[in-house]
């Protein structure tokens, strides 16, 4: 027998909080959105960029131009209705929520 081997569960809260991403529901809806302003011929492109301490969704108008919005979540927002941001190219809050459904569907995307 070998008392090498041992068995080792981590179901610890830290572990499933600790994610650096945006979640699936959260992506899809990201991506929903997306599509939408794509077929309406308002978006070309996007991108992600990810950090320690936020996610990031960039929109683009044409894949040469810099990003015109950046969807973020903040890992560890100092206030909670800071957890979901639109920046603009210079990293401008332009909106804030602590819910991203709420951003998305209450933010004008043509008069941002």
């Amino acid at each position: 027998m070998n008392n090498n081997l041992r068995l080792i569960i981590n179901n610890s809260k830290e572990m499933i909080e600790e994610k650096h991403f945006f979640e699936k529901d959260e992506l899809q809806t990201i991506l929903d959105l997306y599509a939408k302003m794509v077929s309406e011929g308002s978006w070309k492109d996007y991108g992600l960029s990810i950090s320690s301490k936020q996610v990031s969704f960039s929109v683009f108008k044409n894949a040469t131009e810099n990003a015109l919005y950046k969807i973020c979540k903040n890992f560890k927002p100092k206030n909670k209705n800071l957890k979901y941001l639109i920046t603009d190219t210079n990293g401008k809050i332009l909106k804030n929520s602590f819910e991203l459904r709420v951003l998305l569907k209450n933010t004008n995307w043509k008069n941002l």
